[in-house]
């Protein structure tokens, strides 16, 4: 076998897609954390919210298990009933609709703008009905939605405004950060996140009153602070004053957090370097890369998304995901359009054929690895492997 027949890396040592940076620091907290006997809700946890609501500059910050529960208890608090219509991006992943439809509510999809990839106003427009109650735009890969069209959409109609921002916590929409525009922002820690808990989300509001039904419902609708129930004060009465769930972040995953965050802005600096990288070296490649960044706004730089056109590139997309594959890089696919899954055909009778920009998007996608933990030499085995693979 010749040297450019072989893998860009061995098995051994295989490029996970989305693996995060973790410092010693991290390590010691959670260690420090087990030690102190308190693993569930306490005053890491605390902390985490604290950090995030000042660096969002938001007036409550909730921590939760994931953005999935942040999403649903964002729509529950906002007093959503059974046949209210939520419009959202059929560019997205399943946990955007799935916590409508647990909420009782009924998601209804507006395509997005091939360029941007985020949901298209004029589409939200058209699919306004007296049914509408409120609107779920996803800042897809980091890039900010057109929150001026939006929000002003959200004022004639009085929809509530759920910002989901899985991607987007570093992102700025005009000197704004997202997240802070409508009644509620809805964050992710997931693994492959910016900022990293394992697993862990968290609701951001100005609202007294949504943040604390959304404390209570996140910890089985007990009355506020019963976490504290057990602490070094005695023990404090609580009363169950709705039923709510089981969606409380743990100080394990808080322990992670507060110094994820605290290098939050390093981290997105790293990651815009691997940006600009991957421009400089794909330009001339037959793929289409992200779209330039508006100039007011200020991308996350989440997910670095190429799109793999057969009739230009002589392969297809599967292809692509498993020829990088083949030479040790791990990619993903953000996203397969919802309508394309059997479940919401079934349900909803969507069609791919009605969200055409989606659809193809949904198609030709691959996110290529894009990391705080990359080196130099991460970043050029990427290019490599790309290369090999459309070559």
């Amino acid at each position: 076998m010749t040297k450019t027949s072989m893998p860009v890396r061995s098995k051994e040592r295989f490029l996970v897609f989305g693996s995060p940076a973790i410092e010693d620091q991290e390590i010691q907290e959670v260690i420090a954390t087990m030690k102190s006997g308190w693993l569930g809700t306490g005053p890491k946890v605390a902390q985490f919210e604290r950090d995030m609501a000042a660096y969002k500059g938001s007036k409550h910050a909730a921590a939760v298990n994931s953005c999935t529960a942040a999403l649903h208890l964002s729509i529950v608090a906002a007093g959503l009933k059974p046949g209210d219509e939520v419009i959202t991006t059929p560019l997205t992943f399943c946990a955007s609709v799935n916590a409508i439809i647990h909420a009782g509510a009924t998601p209804v999809l507006a395509d997005v703008d091939p360029v941007t990839m985020n949901i298209d106003p004029e589409q939200v427009r058209a699919k306004i009905t007296p049914r509408t109650r409120a609107l779920m735009p996803v800042h897809f890969a980091g890039r900010a939605c057109d929150m001026d069209a939006l929000c002003a959409i959200a004022r004639k109609h009085d929809l509530v405004l759920i910002e989901d921002c899985a991607h987007a916590i570093e992102t700025e929409y005009k000197g704004r950060k997202a997240g802070t525009f409508g009644d509620f922002g809805c964050l992710s820690f997931y693994v492959t996140k910016n900022v990293v808990t394992g697993e862990g989300g968290m609701v951001l509001t100005n609202s007294d009153a949504h943040a604390a039904r959304i404390k209570t419902l996140a910890l089985h609708g007990m009355s506020k602070d019963a976490w504290k129930r057990f602490g070094d004060e005695g023990f404090k009465h609580y009363q169950v004053v709705e039923a709510g769930f089981k969606y409380n972040m743990m100080d394990l995953q808080a322990a992670i957090g507060i110094h994820q965050l605290a290098r939050v802005e390093p981290y997105w600096k790293k990651r815009e370097q691997v940006w600009q990288r991957y421009n400089a070296a794909l330009g001339n490649l037959p793929l289409e890369l992200p779209a330039s960044i508006e100039p007011e706004n200020r991308h996350s730089y989440h997910l670095y998304t190429v799109l793999v056109d057969e009739t230009r590139t002589g392969v297809t997309r599967d292809t692509f995901l498993d020829g990088m594959t083949g030479q040790g890089i791990g990619v993903g696919v953000h996203y397969l359009s919802i309508p394309e899954h059997p479940f919401y055909q079934e349900t909803f009778d969507w069609r791919p054929e009605d969200y055409p920009h989606a659809t193809r998007i949904g198609r030709q996608t691959v996110s290529l690895p894009l990391s705080a933990k990359l080196t130099d030499q991460d970043v050029q085995d990427v290019v490599t492997a790309v290369e090999r693979v459309l070559a």
